[in-house]
């Protein structure tokens, strides 16, 4: 006599059905699948230790820190990496480089959430908005968008902080203003797909006036594109944010930040390789494990994809 394979119950099972009882259950479903694909894919798994190491280090920055990031010894300046308790170096005015980099965390972390929470969610009301109204609106609101994208970011990020002044926060609202328009254009093409969908036609005969069809109907059809998009374009608002600060028009001193401490240590790149080298290499890899999340995300999200 066989016995039939045990089935999995509680909320494992719950996660895994095939047969979802409610709209809720089958959004969880759809999200634990996806978090299961991403969490087989080892190049996903490093960009996610990449940046939960960022997000921690933030944190955690006060307790981190072997120094203060600002205290100043001239007596210990370039130091190499290990002298005298100091892990990384000291940069050129005696300042401990691993405490500048705990902190100077804070600073890129600070970045990426206040643009991610702002560019994308502005772009994709434009880019939906602009779709299903289309006519006169369309055409105002895509020239816009297009006006924006005719300057390289770097170049009306720096238009833009050189009429605020230079600054952290000021910085922050250039990058957000000058990242918004890629997010439009996605979603204004993801909306000219499903505006004259059944489902769309059937909310309008119900009642639904714009707003609630843009909200309710549209934008969320348009998140897991915006979503792949926002990953990928981390990489570039940390380089944006650091070369306003390799300028001088980012976070300003004694504030520590991985763009200023490149661009102070830049002329010791030579004699003193560390101080300019270590800041980059933290700009690279956190770069780099955006982009690996945004692959990763691209693959697990498309629709198209082979493997769903």
């Amino acid at each position: 006599m066989s016995l039939a394979p045990a089935q999995p119950r509680g909320l494992r099972a719950w996660l895994t059905t095939d047969t979802p009882h409610s709209r809720l259950q089958a959004r969880l479903v759809s999200a634990a699948a996806a978090a299961r694909e991403l969490l087989a894919n080892p190049l996903a798994v490093a960009g996610l230790m990449i940046v939960a190491a960022l997000v921690l280090m933030a944190l955690l920055a006060p307790w981190l820190a072997t120094h203060d990031p600002n205290a100043q010894n001239l007596a210990l300046r370039l130091q190499p990496p290990g002298a005298d308790g100091h892990w990384l170096g000291t940069d050129e005015l005696g300042r401990d480089i691993w405490s500048r980099l705990v902190f100077g965390s804070r600073v890129t972390l600070q970045v990426v959430a206040l643009v991610a929470v702002t560019a994308p969610v502005f772009g994709l009301l434009v880019g939906t908005v602009s779709g299903t109204l289309g006519g006169w609106t369309d055409r105002v609101l895509m020239r816009a968008t297009d006006i924006f994208l005719a300057f390289p970011r770097l170049i009306l990020a720096l238009a833009f902080v050189a009429a605020l002044g230079p600054g952290i926060l000021n910085a922050i609202l250039a990058i957000a203003l000058t990242a918004w328009p890629p997010y439009a254009r996605v979603a204004r093409a993801e909306t000219l797909t499903v505006r004259r969908s059944d489902f769309i036609a059937a909310a309008r005969l119900q009642g639904a006036g714009t707003p609630r069809i843009v909200l309710g109907h549209i934008v969320p059809l348009c998140l897991p594109s915006v979503i792949v998009r926002v990953t990928l374009d981390m990489a570039g608002i940390i380089l944006t944010a650091a070369g306003l600060g390799f300028l001088g028009l980012g976070a300003q001193p004694p504030l520590a930040e991985w763009g200023a401490m490149i661009s102070t240590g830049q002329q010791f790149l030579l004699s003193h390789w560390w101080v300019p080298t270590i800041p980059g290499i933290a700009i690279l890899l956190v770069s780099l494990g955006f982009n690996l999340i945004g692959d990763s995300l691209r693959d697990v999200l498309d629709p198209r994809s082979a493997k769903r």
